[in-house]
């Protein structure tokens, strides 16, 4: 096709094949979501037509931390756009790590996590996931000090 004519197809009312760009406005909020943040699509199959990938926004608010969970078979990349925040876990979230604008996050399949924002402004983050599956498996705390934890770092 030529550039005329992929330019005359994007003016009307189908859109042709090819890159698609998904603007703020067009996110889709109804996606599983866990207690502590809220997730957004921006590429999905919906929204862009993708088949093996996903990707999303999320935002932490300050003093806030998620729900511990995990994402099933999925792989999971997390970038850290704006915000300083903290990653926990493991079975009883027993490892942790401080993030910073500019780090990516590897999260590997059934891996229980929480994402942390002990900040005073929100924090932003970029996911992205290796299927259209929308797998978020919430998991309860194990016991009195694990749900200590969590209380710790959420908003009353």
């Amino acid at each position: 096709m030529s550039t005329n004519e992929a330019k005359q197809n994007s003016q009307n009312s189908e859109r042709p094949l090819g890159v698609r760009v998904i603007k703020p406005h067009q996110f889709d909020a109804n996606t599983p979501q866990t207690p502590g943040m809220q997730r957004v699509a921006a590429v999905s199959r919906e929204l862009a037509g993708s088949q093996g990938i996903w990707a999303g926004v999320t935002v932490v608010d300050p003093h806030m931390a998620s729900g511990k969970h995990h994402h099933g078979e999925l792989e999971t990349v997390i970038y850290v756009v704006s915000g300083h925040g903290r990653i926990r876990w493991g079975d009883n979230l027993e490892f942790q790590e401080d993030v910073n604008p500019g780090d990516f996050i590897y999260v590997p399949p059934f891996v229980p996590h929480q994402e942390i924002n002990p900040a005073n402004e929100p924090s932003q983050w970029v996911i992205v996931r290796n299927s259209q599956d929308p797998i978020v498996v919430n998991l309860e705390p194990l016991d009195s000090k694990q749900q200590k934890a969590n209380d710790a770092t959420h908003k009353f």
